[in-house]
């Protein structure tokens, strides 16, 4: 008997501490040093392509800020903090997300809460390991090529753009190889989606590539906006061409025959 209404008792706990029901999306947030009053805006992209569209706002209270609404499916959005430059970049899904400000820092900000969040931090902070040899080269190298142009030392300028070149060439085969990887092994993460459909406007597409991971993902992301746009390019790529020559041994109009 005591087990069992130890049991309804976690039950009635785990129930009261779901702020977030099915469809609904909450933004708990922390905004240590902004000011009572100041304005967070949730933005995302806009339909039409032109730039970002608000769609709500809410004021910091105590350090604090709350966002809650309803979402139908993963999306990309953006977070905007009155008077601190740069955006909060996360992923708004069914599910409590939780983002503390850095406002000294806004690159600094900390993202957690749902699984595409939480994939979304880990996979940037590997792409961030990736690319530190580019960033330490810009950091070390700054002040001499900054010297150079000014001397018009073109010998100087001419060496350091292309030791930056091969290392620029390194990362980008580095990152490339990790946004494949993650696609091919995170069949459920949002972020893949987003990989691919990022792979089909890349003028070196790898169409077949892409299929196949079209083809591993979960049903639940297929069926998404990007998830519908990829298959929509996919299928438009298997189309011929208007004017494109008839296959060996399609019918062909009989000799004679009237025009």
């Amino acid at each position: 008997m005591k087990k069992l209404i130890l049991l309804l008792s976690a039950t009635v706990v785990l129930i009261s501490c779901n702020k977030v029901g099915k469809g609904e999306y909450l933004i708990s947030g922390t905004a240590k040093g902004i000011a009572n009053g100041k304005t967070i805006i949730l933005q995302t992209q806009d339909p039409s392509g032109n730039g970002l569209k608000s769609t709500d706002t809410v004021k910091v209270k105590d350090g604090k800020f709350e966002i809650k609404g309803k979402i139908t499916e993963p999306q990309f959005y953006m977070l905007q903090v009155e008077s601190v430059n740069g955006k909060i970049p996360f992923i708004l899904e069914n599910g409590e997300v939780t983002i503390a400000v850095n406002k000294d820092s806004i690159n600094k900000s900390k993202i957690s809460g749902t699984y595409s969040n939480d994939e979304f931090v880990k996979f940037n902070e590997e792409l961030v390991k990736i690319q530190k040899t580019l960033v330490d080269f810009q950091k070390k190298n700054t002040p001499e090529m900054n010297k150079a142009q000014q001397t018009k030392d073109t010998a100087v300028i001419n060496k350091l753009m292309k030791e930056f070149s091969k290392i620029q060439e390194t990362v980008g085969a580095e990152s490339k190889k990790k946004y494949m990887s993650y696609a091919e092994t995170h069949p459920k993460s949002f972020i893949s989606v987003l990989i691919i459909q990022g792979m089909q406007n890349s003028p070196d597409l790898d169409a077949a590539k892409a299929e196949k991971l079209y083809a591993g993902l979960d049903e639940s992301l297929k069926n998404t906006k990007p998830g519908k746009a990829i298959k929509a390019k996919l299928d438009q790529a298997k189309m011929p061409s208007v004017g494109a020559t008839a296959p060996v041994g399609a019918a062909q109009p009989a000799a004679g025959s009237a025009k």
